[in-house]
């Protein structure tokens, strides 16, 4: 290759490519390992998705979960990193509950490697739930806030 890429876009290429391949999981090997120079990204799977954990109700108690979460669309973690609901330090937060979101509108941020990602909704609809507080690290598919269907 004539140009290098610095470890920053080196490495923001691993994690969307390694994306695209886990969604296309069905047809691949148990293991998947992405390689571009000398960084490499691995990721294992099973075959059947694990169940979410068990969302904890206003007391705590596990399974209880609250009547907003109910048949709502959730919006996952892309990747591991550290959620940020707003875009700046003591700036407004990008989405609150109640508030209406389209398509690829952002919702959020997740920091990766000092890397800033943004977290956008996969289809339109209603805040009803925000289920991770701001700055909170988060894994890989972890629930991030519901939403339901947009009000006609």
């Amino acid at each position: 290759m004539g140009e290098s890429l610095d470890s920053g876009a080196l490495l923001e290429m691993l994690c969307r490519q390694a994306r695209e391949l886990i969604g296309a999981a069905d047809a691949l090997p148990r293991t998947v390992r992405v390689r571009a120079g000398e960084m490499s990204v691995e990721v294992e799977y099973s075959e059947a998705p694990a169940p979410p954990p068990a969302a904890a109700g206003q007391d705590g108690a596990p399974g209880e979960t609250a009547p907003a979460t109910a048949g709502g669309h959730v919006i996952r973690a892309p990747l591991v990193g550290t959620f940020y609901r707003a875009p700046e330090p003591g700036a407004d937060p990008f989405v609150s509950i109640g508030d209406e979101v389209e398509a690829g509108q952002q919702i959020g941020i997740l920091e990766a490697m000092k890397l800033m990602n943004p977290v956008d909704a996969d289809r339109a609809g209603r805040v009803v739930d925000i289920l991770v507080p701001d700055q909170t690290p988060v894994d890989f598919d972890a629930p991030l806030l519901v939403l339901a269907p947009a009000d006609s």
